[in-house]
């Protein structure tokens, strides 16, 4: 799988996030916004694998969220991101009937974040989308693009027509994790992204 600069730096971003809630977790297995970043790391992580992989991994960030809710039961932070991870599953799903069960869940957990935060715009904005998130859902899989979307896809060497396709699974990785993964670093990275920025790589 080919990345791009900024994929690259989102990558080493996360993986240390991720290395960091691990490590703040042996400390302190009870702390709601610890579990809360493990999770949302690894969401974004997720669609750096390929598929089987990132099913695995957004399997892991639902069991650090659920596990902050199990501290916190209203932590908004933590409902958005399982929002997200139940929405993520659903696009990983070719069979539009379990996907759409995984799309309602997202749904109530949208809903209860928008009810714990109403002032939350991305909240907000989350539920709306889930309403979309059906059609993209089914033009995704009628192109077979979520192979390509998520690092499975032809080699550099393939035909024009088969990079315009890349082109097009390129642009739709940002439909679908643009407005439901990539925001967690709006909510959940901010205090984190300050107090723990990696050192930069020797020149």
């Amino acid at each position: 799988m080919e990345f791009s600069q900024e994929d690259f730096d989102r990558l080493l971003l996360f993986e240390h996030a991720r290395k960091t809630a691990e490590s703040n977790y042996a400390q302190n297995p009870l702390d709601a916004d610890n579990l809360t970043k493990w999770g949302g790391a690894l969401l974004e992580l997720s669609q750096f694998q390929n598929i089987a992989d990132s099913k695995n991994m957004i399997n892991d960030a639902i069991s650090k969220l659920e596990e902050a809710l199990l501290v916190d039961p209203v932590k908004h932070e933590a409902l958005w991101c399982l929002g997200n991870a139940q929405t993520s599953q659903a696009f990983l799903t070719p069979d539009i009937d379990e996907a759409k069960v995984f799309f309602d869940k997202a749904r109530d957990y949208f809903q209860k974040a928008a009810d714990e935060n109403p002032s939350n715009e991305l909240y907000q904005k989350s539920l709306e989308n889930t309403d979309k998130a059906t059609d993209l859902h089914m033009e995704i899989h009628k192109h077979g693009l979520v192979q390509q979307t998520l690092g499975g896809g032809p080699s550099a060497s393939s035909n024009e027509k088969t990079s315009k396709k890349k082109k097009k699974s390129s642009d739709l990785k940002y439909d679908i994790f643009g407005w439901i993964i990539l925001a967690v670093g709006i909510v959940a990275w901010v205090g984190m992204a300050k107090s723990h920025v990696p050192p930069p790589a020797p020149r």
